[in-house]
């Protein structure tokens, strides 16, 4: 089985003969008969998601995890899979990973979903809910037959991938951002300012400034500016005002629903007299990380699949991240609530809480339509989904026909939300689309676009990476 495998290449085929020649009576242990569970992956990346709602990352910041852990899975199982190729040449300053020792025994799937924990487990703050699920997912290993110079040799390469990743992750200057100044509020007009009800500093002003995993630069795929800020009367940006405002105070039910399900605010506030406190859920890249377990799972991708999935999606999120907030700290633009408060109404409130960001463009715009880029590229155009993400979080489930309309329906979410410009919604989808297809084309995977050309039964595309 391709799982399991003496380096190199050699399989175990001929020792299992051999023992059934010599009349050995046991049982095979599970991990040699059964193929493995890709819900291993599945849940190891679940954990990690987890902690990330439970220590309050932000999306840029959680983006940034998923990357790095998916990209240690991907390349400590790619061993087992010839077919698959190293994302080394390809990831910006990414070294060849190391190689297994030649003659040696390995677990592919132990080693992978050790790394992806490694890299996790490192990169978040309450580190010991990763070492605890660890033990366990040892437990759940050891259970299966694995020996244990074959048990030990795969935890060392998993680690070994790790500390390779993580060397790398080093090096992108996220390190040396945490120093940098904040963001400088003034009242310049048209320059985005803390907004109600915490007043919470402008998260992540240099995120710009770290190295893009596939992209040539932050700013390689800049949007159109903002119209200029201008309140007169009939002005253009006037109007963008206008229309958040009056779509605020007319929102339909779905449209309310709709708003809702895509808010993914890792952190709203609620005040209750003096008293305030807080909701912890996923970030929007968290929803479509949860949107690839989804994809993979109706699929039925193997262990391998998943792991590609959820490195080509995370990869995408996190330039489409980077893209993002290379614009909101060059625009800087005021959000909607401020304005509106000022010059309209002083009572009116949006329906979701402001993020505390710059507004144009909208983040869940970018990097929703380059995931669904992603996932288009991996499993096909016209895949119909129930999307569950969100469940466990209080909300009920949506139900879309394909990946882009679901990124559609999370970009106009925001204006329904009274979070955003109808031209941050528009703007941002067009730069998530430029930087999904850059991503793609740089991974050497088919772009959806020739997918659609296609038709939209074209044959899902899980095998781009090989």
């Amino acid at each position: 089985m391709m799982f399991l495998r003496t380096m190199p290449g050699r399989t175990l085929i001929g020792a299992l003969l051999l023992g059934a020649m010599v009349g050995c009576a046991r049982p095979e242990p599970a991990y040699r008969t059964q193929p493995p569970d890709p819900e291993w992956l599945h849940e190891a990346v679940k954990q990690v998601t987890d902690v990330m709602v439970h220590d309050i990352f932000s999306p840029p910041q959680a983006s940034r995890v998923y990357a790095y852990a998916s990209i240690a899975a991907y390349e400590a199982l790619r061993p087992a899979y010839p077919g698959y190729r190293s994302l080394a040449g390809r990831l910006n300053e990414l070294q060849p990973v190391p190689e297994p020792e030649p003659d040696q025994t390995y677990y592919f799937p132990l080693a992978g979903v050790q790394a992806l924990l490694r890299v996790g487990q490192a990169m978040v703050f309450t580190e010991d809910r990763i070492a605890a699920y660890r033990d366990r997912v040892h437990a759940r290993f050891r259970a299966l037959g694995v020996p244990e110079p074959v048990f030990a040799r795969s935890v060392a390469y998993g680690d070994a991938v790790a500390a390779h990743i993580l060397a790398w992750a080093n090096q992108d200057r996220y390190r040396e951002t945490r120093s940098y100044p904040k963001y400088t509020v003034t009242d310049a007009p048209g320059r985005w300012r803390p907004t109600p009800p915490a007043y919470l500093d402008g998260i992540e002003p240099h995120w710009r400034e770290l190295r893009p995993f596939v992209l040539d630069s932050a700013a390689q795929f800049a949007p159109p500016p903002p119209v200029p800020y201008d309140m007169t009367p009939g002005s253009p940006f006037y109007e963008q005002v206008r229309e958040v405002y009056e779509v605020g105070r007319d929102l339909t039910r779905e449209q309310a629903s709709i708003a809702a399900f895509w808010d993914c605010n890792p952190y709203v506030m609620h005040t209750r007299g003096h008293a305030m406190f807080a909701t912890k859920k996923i970030t929007p890249g968290g929803h479509w990380i949860g949107i690839t377990a989804i994809a993979a799972r109706q699929a039925g991708a193997d262990l391998m699949q998943a792991a590609e999935a959820y490195a080509v999606t995370s990869i995408a999120l996190a330039d489409a991240f980077i893209s993002n907030w290379d614009e909101k700290y060059r625009s800087n633009l005021v959000r909607p609530e401020t304005v509106i408060n000022q010059h309209l109404d002083e009572a009116w409130t949006p329906l979701l809480q402001t993020p505390p960001f710059p507004e144009y463009t909208s983040g869940h715009s970018v990097i929703s339509t380059a995931a669904a880029l992603a996932l288009t590229a991996l499993f096909g155009e016209a895949v119909a989904f129930d999307d569950t993400t969100e469940v466990e979080y209080g909300l009920p489930v949506r139900s879309f026909t394909s990946f882009v309309e679901a990124s559609q329906e999370a970009a106009i979410s925001r204006l329904y939300g009274g979070i955003h410009y109808r031209m941050a919604v528009e703007h941002g989808v067009e730069q998530g689309r430029a930087v999904g297809r850059f991503v793609l084309d740089r991974l050497g995977m088919p772009s959806p676009a020739l997918a659609a050309e296609q038709g939209p039964d074209a044959t899902p595309r899980r095998t781009a990476l090989r």
